[in-house]
């Protein structure tokens, strides 16, 4: 049966970066059939002889290369057609996997049958040090269900799921920074049935540009398409819909210094501080 790993690199990706990545991918203690990586437009040099030196080493490295860059939601949904396994985990090239990721969501899917997908808390990290978090997310099925109305209820880096599931609900799509809520959302409307465990599985790299990235009027306009397909699957209600763009718009819109302040003592009053440190935890 076994499983799969999908990941997705383009051009700006640091090839240290994707070192760290994949050897943390190929010393699991359960390691995967097979390594899906797709290559999302051409990439410079030094990161093409980097990947082709795993390649020769690792049969399990499977390359799907594209001529042009697609963007992740159209390179994911790509790269899973060439994942052979029933379950697929999610790996992204710059984050590091907890040496027993695999081997616990493996058996978590294993002995739930009725489970489409399962993710886990990440540990955030900076690359000049400092304060190290850990972000959690709602456990059950009914709490990200209800979660989901408002935030983002999986972390993308950290999920394994059954394929023939995620085809089901429409797979990847083309959504801009949201193409993983996106499909949360269309496989919560299938009824399929989403958890998270409450262990850390990924060392999630937690780069200077992260609040730039989800504020501004046009990562808004995306929320606010994804709020009114959320409407149209009957994932929220009217009233419920209206507070969700209103709370979208106070965290979006605002400038980063403000954001910055919302996701560190509002969104993520909950997450764990570990301490401020030099090097990172691992």
């Amino acid at each position: 049966m076994g499983f799969s790993v999908l990941m997705s690199i383009y051009e700006k990706e640091k090839p240290e970066y994707f070192r760290e990545a994949i050897d943390s991918v190929l010393a699991q203690t359960m390691p995967p059939d097979e390594i899906v990586l797709v290559e999302d437009g051409p990439l410079p040099l030094e990161l093409d002889c980097v990947i082709e030196e795993y390649h020769k080493k690792h049969s399990i490295l499977k390359l799907v290369q594209l001529k042009e860059n697609v963007k992740l939601g159209k390179a994911l949904a790509e790269g899973l057609r060439y994942c052979s396994c029933e379950f697929v985990a999610r790996m992204d090239t710059d984050d590091i996997a907890v040496k027993d990721r695999f081997e616990k969501q493996y058996n978590y899917m294993q002995e739930h049958g009725n489970v489409s997908v399962v993710g886990g808390s990440i540990c955030e990290f900076g690359e000049r040090g400092g304060e190290v978090r850990i972000k959690k997310m709602p456990l059950s099925h009914e709490e990200i269900r209800e979660y989901a109305k408002y935030r983002n209820p999986l972390n993308h880096m950290t999920v394994m799921f059954r394929k023939e599931d995620v085809l089901e609900a429409g797979g990847y799509e083309h959504f801009p920074f949201l193409e993983d809520y996106d499909l949360w959302c269309r496989l919560l409307a299938n009824r399929k049935v989403l958890n998270n465990l409450p262990d850390v599985l990924v060392n999630a790299r937690c780069g200077d540009g992260l609040y730039g990235r989800r504020g501004g009027w046009k990562y808004f306009t995306r929320y606010c398409k994804l709020r009114k397909k959320q409407r149209g699957l009957g994932l929220l209600n009217w009233l419920e819909y209206l507070i969700s763009i209103v709370l979208t718009f106070g965290v979006t819109v605002p400038g980063n210094r403000i954001r910055k302040v919302i996701y560190r003592y509002v969104l993520r009053r909950n997450d764990s501080k570990l301490q401020n440190i030099e090097k990172r935890p691992f």
